[in-house]
């Protein structure tokens, strides 16, 4: 795949990003219902861990910049960029079935929005990280199967053909 088509189509998937995210989410403080992981889903899917992982960054502090939600702070930055890694390593080049999305999806709650984001929200509020923990954990179970079933099929209603089209422009 040519750079020139990564780099266009990750800045499309960041812009996708930040407006699910910081435009059309659902936020309290200690908690988040939104769709912005489809993007860095796919672009983990397409592009691999690497650049899901840098697309993460970019879509988090672009978010940051354009409608800040507090103070910045680096702790959601490193969490954006495991998201986007996780889903990289699990689902690139890789058959996309539900229970593999699961399996990714399972890993990004577990590390990244229970382990990780949970610690920096700790730090942030000054709460122990067992009573923001008992919010999340009941956000995750209600997400956990809503996020499996809509990256799937947003990967096999959009995804496939944006391969396609990113692999048959590049053998012209």
């Amino acid at each position: 795949m040519k750079k020139t088509q990564v780099f266009v189509f990750s800045g499309v998937l960041i812009a996708l990003e930040v407006i699910l995210t910081r435009f059309l989410s659902i936020q309290t403080e200690i908690v988040r219902y939104g769709f912005g992981f489809i993007p860095i889903s796919m672009s983990g899917m397409l592009f691999g861990p690497l650049t899901a992982g840098i697309t993460a960054v970019l879509a988090d502090i672009i978010g940051m910049i354009i409608a800040p939600r507090g103070a910045y702070f680096p702790g959601f930055t490193i969490s954006a960029f495991v998201t986007g890694f996780i889903y990289g390593i699990v689902l690139h080049k890789r058959n996309i079935t539900i229970l593999r999305t699961g399996f990714a999806v399972f890993l990004v709650t577990l590390i990244s929005d229970l382990i990780l984001t949970t610690i920096w929200i700790s730090m942030l509020t000054g709460n122990s990280v067992a009573a923001i923990a008992a919010a999340r954990i009941i956000k995750s179970f209600i997400m956990l199967p809503v996020s499996t079933a809509l990256i799937y099929i947003v990967w096999n209603s959009a995804g496939k053909a944006i391969q396609g089209r990113l692999i048959a422009s590049n053998n012209k």
